[in-house]
């Protein structure tokens, strides 16, 4: 399933729906989303690291949850397989995305999230702001290193067989743990 049937499903939710409406937009994709139990505020992306960067060629399985205020909250997000940079947990996937923290709107969507600000945020890494200590010092202090890392942690972590078999380990009790809840900062938590 494409990420344009999702958002285009949960966008028209309130509307009727027509049967077969969203196979042209399924299309228009660019991204493989799998449903968590069907369940269309709960899914996976596959993202890809993008090129120019030391995370290009790396495919990360991104668990993605909509909540019911969807589009005016924001989702959550967190990557499945590992990832070594400065502003991701590495055990946990959790993002800390500070720009989307502070500056969600409605107006945004899935497609900003995966062409737009995680790709920025792979691109940019704020090591003043991290969530990986490590990498965060490794960045400052030997950029060449950290990026031989990153390329290390793509070679063994972020290929598509680890992706497609990255599963949520703990799943229920601690998954909103796992995942970066985007709006907490914008909530006032």
């Amino acid at each position: 399933m494409g990420l344009t049937i999702v958002l285009y499903l949960r966008q028209s939710q309130q509307a009727p729906y027509r049967d077969g409406c969203y196979e042209d937009v399924l299309l228009m994709s660019d991204y493989e989303v799998s449903l968590v139990n069907d369940n269309m505020q709960e899914f996976y992306v596959r993202f890809h690291g993008p090129s120019e960067t030391p995370f290009a060629g790396g495919v990360w399985k991104i668990h993605v949850e909509l909540p019911d205020q969807y589009p005016f909250k924001s989702p959550s997000i967190g990557f499945m397989n590992k990832i070594f940079h400065p502003n991701i947990d590495e055990l946990s996937g959790s993002v800390c995305l500070d720009v989307i923290n502070q500056t969600w709107s409605p107006m945004f969507d899935m497609i900003n999230i995966f062409e737009s600000f995680l790709p920025q945020l792979l691109r940019y890494p704020n090591p003043n702001d991290p969530l990986n200590g490590e990498a965060a010092a490794l960045l400052m202090r030997h950029p060449k290193e950290y990026d031989a890392k990153v390329k290390e942690y793509v070679q063994r972590f972020a290929t598509k067989e680890a992706a497609d078999a990255a599963t949520d380990t703990n799943e229920d009790d601690d998954q909103d743990e796992e995942m970066s809840d985007i709006g907490s900062i914008s909530d006032g938590e």
